[in-house]
């Protein structure tokens, strides 16, 4: 995905609803360009195009949830992604930020081993050769695309490493990190226990929202990559349960 991609996507995120020919005002190109950008954006999952305009892609499955702060989120996985070491065996959980890193890592490192519960990553780095990929067993979440329950646990007791990295659907200080799902939140639960180290990446809109069930234990989180937006009171509470905040 080029820069004018991720443009097209913040645009969109903001407008909902942009026609083909501000578009190609606003990017300064012809609107032959960005119909085929349009294209290419379509057949990602992304948008959904009708006749002279674009919207975003409106099923709540995770290719709208990409397209959604893209650029946020991407600064935030290429600085995450410098945290992982050619050779690494790493964990990484469902969701936009952590589908994004996973591309990110596997186009910049060598001989690195994804192991993860989500379909959707194993499905979106599997042309990419510089990347071995381990899914998870379990039963099949159709709409997030992720592996959740006993088997799940039991297959990611085979692995150690030093790192995972999740996503979030929410923050509060009252209830510490949250999602929205719960068998997918005992997934991560599960995950963290065979690694020393859990990362949370994720655009600081999510501090402005709660979930429905606890997600992992404050005392678990080692660091958080999330972009300069993040409440002030939010990030100092979580400088005092000791965790490691970085900005990108």
């Amino acid at each position: 995905m080029n820069e004018r991609h991720a443009k097209i996507l913040e645009l969109l995120s903001r407008y909902h609803k942009m026609e083909v020919s501000r578009l190609s005002t606003l990017l300064n190109v012809s609107q032959v360009t960005i119909r085929k950008d349009l294209i290419a954006l379509e057949q990602s999952g992304m948008l959904v195009r009708e006749h002279g305009y674009a919207t975003l892609n409106n099923s709540d499955d995770i290719n709208k949830r990409l397209a959604f702060h893209f650029e946020q989120k991407m600064q935030i996985v290429k600085r995450a992604a410098q945290l992982v070491e050619d050779g690494e065996t790493i964990f990484i959980e469902s969701g936009s930020c952590c589908a994004l890193l996973a591309v990110e890592i596997a186009q910049t490192k060598k001989d690195v081993t994804i192991v993860t519960n989500s379909a959707f990553i194993a499905d979106y780095v599997r042309k990419i050769e510089n990347v071995q990929i381990v899914l998870l067993g379990g039963n099949y979440q159709k709409e997030s695309q992720v592996m959740v329950g006993p088997m799940t646990a039991q297959c990611a007791q085979a692995y150690f490493a030093d790192k995972l990295f999740i996503g979030t659907d929410g923050f509060s200080i009252r209830t510490g990190f949250t999602g929205n799902d719960y068998m997918r939140s005992v997934a991560v639960q599960d995950m963290a226990k065979q690694v020393e180290k859990v990362i949370v990446v994720t655009d600081s809109s999510k501090f402005y929202q709660k979930g429905n069930v606890s997600l992992i234990a404050t005392n678990r989180i080692h660091m958080l990559i999330t972009n300069p937006d993040i409440p002030l009171e939010q990030e100092q509470y979580l400088l005092e349960q000791k965790v490691e905040i970085i900005k990108a």
